[in-house]
């Protein structure tokens, strides 16, 4: 990992979760180019905490202007709906949340808890791993894991299919904010390439395509696709498909409706 990715998340656990580790200096271009990552991330607010946190280290270099930017970044994370593009499984998210209040070991903090996995999942398969939402998940555990009933969040894990993607989100905790696995109780084994997916989250940073087609009716009436977004959601879909296959699935073929529902008349 370079010094810009070291110091990047230095200042996040610091901002995030109160971990301080020295910053080391860095030239103006490449602070730059580590604000420029912080604000594509969406973490501008929690960067600003870890610089503050830091402000009286004597080695602690960063620009003034590159503070000010953060400081008027206004980018705030996407929202995602807590639910599941499988029909099917959805049905079961919303029995067990439906259901949950009711019994009479209830545990409303395992269900949240499983809000924040389901919300990392439905980002993660449609603009890649959400540092903002990994944190999220990082805190909860560090501030109300002791109240969470890990063994009812493996069932529901199981019976939602996304025991392995969760797994992933627990060893990217491990991987680049260094959480002890012990801490992340659903992680039966790390990950490997927990690693080396938000480093390409970090490195391609997916544009926001929102606003973007993916069929467009000319008006000759011919249907054009942006195949570039197309080939982007595919290799997204490819890439984690081994780790949730039918919600993978179900999240492809939902866009790919979507985008021919919304062709323009």
């Amino acid at each position: 990992m370079d010094i810009i990715k070291r110091n990047f998340f230095r200042l996040l656990r610091s901002g995030a979760l109160n971990e301080f580790i020295t910053l080391e200096p860095m030239s103006a271009f490449k602070w730059k180019r580590l604000v420029q990552m912080v604000m594509a991330q969406k973490v501008s607010a929690i960067a600003l905490k870890g610089i503050k946190n830091h402000q009286y280290d004597i080695e602690l270099n960063i620009p003034q202007e590159q503070i000010a930017e953060l400081q008027n970044d206004t980018g705030a994370p996407q929202e995602f709906p807590v639910q599941l593009s499988n029909h099917f499984l959805n049905k079961r998210l919303k029995h067990i949340r439906e259901n949950e209040p009711h019994v009479m070991d209830a545990s409303m903090d395992t269900v949240e808890i499983l809000n924040i996995i389901v919300r990392n999942v439905g980002y993660m398969l449609n603009r890649g791993i959400s540092l903002n939402g990994i944190i999220e998940l990082g805190r909860y555990l560090r501030t109300k894991g002791d109240k969470v009933d890990f063994v009812k969040l493996d069932d529901w894990l199981q019976e939602l299919h996304l025991q392995h993607i969760a797994q992933l989100l627990g060893s990217i905790l491990v991987a680049v904010l260094e959480f002890e696995q012990d801490e992340v109780p659903f992680v039966r084994k790390l990950e490997p390439e927990a690693f080396k997916l938000t480093m390409r989250t970090i490195n391609h940073t997916a544009i926001d395509t929102a606003k973007e087609w993916h069929f467009r009716q000319s008006k000759s009436g011919f249907v054009r696709n942006n195949s570039a977004v197309l080939r982007r959601n595919l290799r997204r879909s490819i890439r984690y498909v081994g780790y949730a296959p039918l919600e993978t699935a179900s999240n492809f073929v939902n866009n790919f409706a979507r985008s021919l529902s919304e062709i323009e008349e």
